[in-house]
């Protein structure tokens, strides 16, 4: 009889290395997302485009979900998976095409920026999480760089009321979905969590189905594929890759981190769409980039290192690595 072979565990800095990537995944991602809004923008609706991402995204997560058969999360996943799914994977993909289409990128960009610091005071009311100095400074430093990339990326047109006010409820619906799509995550994977939640946005989003086929009829075939690109990777990877993230982190320091999406930005639009970002851009990228450093990084004191009763970081007391095991 054979021996089956016996499989070897994962070292431990290979399970420290799984959630910073998937979290830079989420935000290359993202940062990707905003090119194909501007093209597919041009010949789809607000409503429309997000119909037709998040039709794509549950195809593919549905797809993965039933390869895999993890079935159904648990019960107490689903008040968080339904309000994700309404506010973060409906009402803020529709309300941020809608907004974008009223002012200007770079007014867009600041407001919507507003969301990770919603994260860190809804995390901290909701969730019971701390908001430790570092967090805050280096919100403030990133949030200082996405006005900065705002200011940038602003053209000469005028921000009327109406599009700020919906760059702002884009805020706060990606911060209220967010927030409350941390505690589902204890009962369900990420992979279960994203696809009904992706699910729930695209019926919510089912009164734009006539839209979506009329303007589809007409659209060029590069803004359709720029839409199954929003749904595939930006909307069925990126947010599984941050559901898997963020049950290993807390959402403070998670929404922080998509404050280098904005540098991300320049520099794609510099590759893909020939926009030559200015010294202001430049800036503002780097200054985002510097916050994610200090709001990701743990403060060492005296007593974290003299004391072994406190966790750290990659020991089996560490929450982290504890939720990595489960």
């Amino acid at each position: 009889m054979t021996t089956p072979p016996t499989l070897l565990p994962v070292s431990a800095p290979a399970r420290q290395w799984r959630t910073p990537a998937a979290a830079c995944t989420t935000v290359v991602l993202w940062a990707s997302a905003f090119v194909s809004i501007r093209s597919a923008g041009e010949a789809y609706s607000p409503g429309a485009l997000a119909l037709g991402r998040l039709l794509a995204g549950t195809l593919v997560l549905g797809a993965i979900l039933l390869v895999r058969r993890e079935g159904l999360p648990g019960k107490g996943a689903w008040p968080g998976i339904v309000t994700s799914g309404l506010l973060w994977f409906g009402l803020y993909m529709v309300v941020l095409n809608w907004g974008e289409q009223e002012v200007d990128a770079g007014t867009a960009a600041m407001l919507v920026n507003i969301g990770p610091i919603l994260i860190a005071l809804l995390g901290a009311r909701m969730l019971g999480e701390g908001l430790p100095r570092r967090l805050l400074a280096g919100m403030g430093v990133s949030f200082a760089g996405a006005v900065v990339v705002g200011f940038a990326m602003s053209g000469h047109g005028g921000s009327s009321v109406l599009g700020v006010a919906l760059c702002l409820l884009a805020a706060l619906a990606y911060a209220a979905g967010a927030v409350s799509q941390k505690p589902a995550l204890a009962h369900g994977s990420s992979l279960q969590i994203n696809t009904f939640g992706c699910l729930i946005g695209a019926v919510a989003c089912l009164p734009f189905t006539g839209a979506l086929v009329s303007e589809a009829a007409d659209a060029p075939l590069s803004a359709t594929l720029n839409m199954v690109y929003l749904g595939v990777f930006p909307t069925a990877l990126a947010f599984t890759t941050w559901g898997y993230a963020m049950a290993r982190t807390t959402a403070g320091r998670m929404g922080a981190t998509t404050y280098a999406v904005p540098a991300l930005v320049v520099g794609m639009a510099w590759v893909l769409l020939d926009e030559v970002p200015t010294s202001l851009g430049i800036v503002g990228g780097a200054l985002c980039l510097a916050g994610v450093a200090v709001s990701r990084s743990r403060q060492q004191t005296g007593s974290t290192r003299g004391n072994p009763a406190r966790p750290v970081e990659g020991s089996r007391h560490d929450p982290e690595r504890q939720a990595e095991r489960t």
